[in-house]
């Protein structure tokens, strides 16, 4: 890490106003400011080409199953995403026999290409500023009444749409902090077929080794396509006679390039950010939240890593669970040394003393933006023992293990079978998944999630299993779950629990197990802990409210919640070590790391990587400026989690890349942007097209996408 001196400077200034070269902005109300700084830094387009004419940007740009970005980019529904976001897709179509995740998969017509169960993309189709309704019907409520007013408004929105288009649904959704309310209108579409996809070799390459670092040479794409009702060309469940989507418009892919300097724009889907939190809520999320995940991951990636070795069947299994976990256990462990090394807590205490001074200098009593900050300390005080208790359970306990997911899930409504008129034999049963886990590793996971959280919990909080597992097993968790497997029917296939049939069902230990456990649950859930939320909701609301009201002059994005947003920067290298990056890395880079493979695993490629990435001549497909074949580059534009392929646009609006990751430096964006040290990692997208030729051999996809 950097002397703390170095970054001192920079995030001051990250506290100051917001520049219009920073945030993630909706688009549908671009302030004025923000698109003529665009323009002064390189877009070439019309304001109306954004957002609001029939082949805006916006239209091409789609939310990939909603936890990723995509974009379409031919005229019969291609999607690129990130290799890492089709990686459950592709997970559960490989098997031992048929490993598409190690070995790649490319449909060479359309009948080969692959259904999903539970994929969807989302289009965006409107959006629109409805916080004076939704104020009208809220005030004064409590915070359940105004989710149940919420709820009522969007179903009412939703029959609207619908009587216009029966495949429209509307989402209403809170803007800085719930001081502004936005409906957005979408169409989902939910045949969706996997298309092409790399080895993992390529699409994960340098695994965790690389993961939040620069510089990278991975391949993270993946190709999928909609699929529509061959009739109205709209949306439909899955259908052997459904036919590829044609939409309005799409991304023109281009083979021109970047260079350093060039404007870069980023349209997409972001996750969540908290850059308006307080001080007090940061040290919470570093304190508890980020501090508790790494812990109790700790812990399940070296139970997971250790089974995976010893078997393709179980790797195949949990590689996807694994990605996912070690992905965010790697972006706590970075953010916290973020936090620390540059004092954010400290700063963002002294803005705050900024706002309490502009208050009440201009003996600003309004109750929409009289933030009590010495309150706001005492209610997070308040609720660290409960908070901490309940991130330890959701860690260790929720969709950890089998034995331990269905025997929550037995406790949280499951649907009933069974005549409705005959209540003593309707019953609960789950699917037979047993190719999807494997016994001994779910046997070791359920123990040590049960002696971890008893080890890190208060006594008010243990579950009675604790005890029992003292009092008759001699504290050894181990023995407990070897019982607990043994006697417990929740894992049997095709078992039958009859719960109107209490003594019967009760006398399951795992029945049990899961009543104890959500009863823990209820317990740390209620009165304090939510009575205390709800009245730190109120003050950083109040927060946010007085910054946008001290910051009127200047324009001030929300927070990101998973609603389209569009950002901006340049393509621009960063100084690792005192010394410029670079913007870009090579082919001769990434053969560089494959020779070191025997070193780490994870720089491992197969030979045919090496020729390919070894070839004298890359034709198109390497730069004209460089003569180099690029494989990534990095701009300052803001992304965070769920900006995952999104796509990556030139000043005239053409692709050139899909974002997939931030630098080490990136990882506190989510708390604060410094557009001097955080980079959007991206693939270049002629990277892309290459493995789809010279690897995939995909002609008919490129003749389709028809890049220029």
């Amino acid at each position: 890490m950097k002397k703390i001196i170095l970054f001192l400077p920079l995030c001051f200034l990250a506290l100051l106003p917001v520049k219009a070269d920073e945030g993630m902005w909706t688009m549908y109300n671009l302030d004025s400011t923000v698109y003529k700084q665009m323009v002064a830094e390189g877009f070439q387009l019309p304001y109306e080409n954004l957002y609001h004419s029939d082949n805006a940007i916006k239209n091409a740009v789609v939310n990939f199953s909603g936890y990723c970005s995509g974009v379409v980019v031919s005229p019969d529904g291609l999607v690129f995403t990130n290799h890492h976001c089709g990686f459950s897709a592709i997970n559960k179509h490989s098997t031992v026999e048929h490993d598409y995740m190690l070995n790649g998969f490319y449909a060479k017509t359309f009948d080969e290409e692959l259904p999903n169960e539970d994929m969807f993309v989302s289009f965006m189709r409107e959006q629109q500023d409805i916080t004076e309704q939704v104020n009208a019907l809220i005030e004064g409520k409590s915070s359940d009444e105004v989710e149940a007013i919420i709820d009522s408004l969007t179903n009412a929105m939703t029959t609207e749409a619908k009587q216009k288009d029966s495949t429209l649904h509307v989402s209403i959704d809170p803007f800085y902090e719930g001081n502004k309310y936005y409906a957005t209108t979408y169409q989902d579409f939910r045949d969706v077929r996997l298309v092409f996809t790399v080895p993992k070799s390529m699409g994960k390459y340098g695994g965790e080794t690389d993961n939040w670092m620069w510089p990278r040479q991975t391949c993270d794409f993946s190709v999928f396509r909609i699929y529509a009702d061959p009739k109205t060309n709209g949306p439909a469940e899955y259908s052997k006679d459904n036919v590829p989507y044609h939409p309005q418009s799409w991304a023109p892919v281009s083979l021109q390039g970047y260079k350093d300097g060039d404007f870069a724009m980023t349209v997409g889907y972001p996750g969540s950010t908290n850059r308006y939190m307080s001080s007090y809520g940061i040290e919470e999320m570093r304190n508890i939240e980020n501090t508790t995940r790494v812990q109790v991951r700790d812990i399940k990636l070296e139970i997971m890593k250790r089974y995976m070795a010893q078997s393709e069947k179980t790797r195949i299994q949990y590689e996807n669970t694994f990605a996912s976990s070690s992905n965010y256990w790697k972006n706590s462990i970075g953010m916290n040394k973020c936090i620390d090394s540059i004092g954010l807590i400290r700063q963002k205490a002294e803005y705050e003393a900024r706002i309490a001074q502009w208050l009440k200098d201009n003996n600003n009593t309004d109750p929409r933006y009289a933030v009590e900050l010495d309150t706001l300390k005492q209610l997070y005080s308040n609720r660290a023992e409960e908070y901490k208790t309940l991130n330890y359970w959701i860690e260790s306990f929720w969709k950890t293990s089998e034995m331990i997911r269905r025997a929550i899930k037995m406790n949280m409504g499951m649907e009933a079978k069974g005549p409705q008129d005959k209540p003593m034999k309707q019953y609960v049963e789950f699917e037979d998944n047993s190719d999807k886990w494997n016994l001994e590793l779910d046997k070791e996971m359920t123990a040590a999630m049960l002696r971890n959280y008893a080890l890190n919990v208060p006594e008010t909080y243990q579950p009675e299993v604790v005890k029992t597992v003292k009092e008759k097993f001699g504290g050894d968790y181990r023995r407990y779950v070897d019982w607990l497997y043994k006697k417990s029917k929740v894992l049997k296939k095709g078992q039958k629990f009859y719960f109107n049939n209490t003594k019967k069902y009760l006398k399951d230990p795992g029945v049990a197990l899961g009543i104890d456990l959500m009863s823990i649950y209820a317990v740390i859930g209620v009165g304090n802990f939510q009575t205390t939320t709800q009245q730190i909701e109120e003050q950083e609301k109040k927060l946010c409210a007085a910054k946008l009201r001290m910051e009127q002059d200047q324009p001030h994005y929300s927070d990101a919640n998973f609603t389209m947003r569009l950002s901006y920067g340049q393509v621009r290298d960063v100084m690792i070590g005192g010394k410029p990056s670079g913007y870009y890395t090579t082919a001769e880079s990434l053969v560089e790391k494959m020779k070191q493979a025997d070193k780490n695993a994870e720089y491992f490629a197969e030979p045919i990587m090496h020729e390919l990435m070894s070839a004298k001549d890359f034709g198109k497909y390497q730069d004209k400026e460089t003569g180099k074949m690029q494989l990534c580059f990095i701009t300052n534009n803001d992304i965070t989690g769920g900006n995952s392929g999104s796509p990556m646009f030139d000043g005239q609006g053409r692709l050139i890349g899909l974002a997939f990751d931030g630098n080490w430096d990136s990882l506190a964006s989510d708390i604060l942007f410094d557009k001097v040290l955080a980079r959007c990692i991206g693939v270049d997208i002629r990277f892309v097209l290459y493995m789809m030729d010279k690897w995939g051999h995909a002609d008919r996809l490129l003749q389709e996408i028809d890049a220029k």
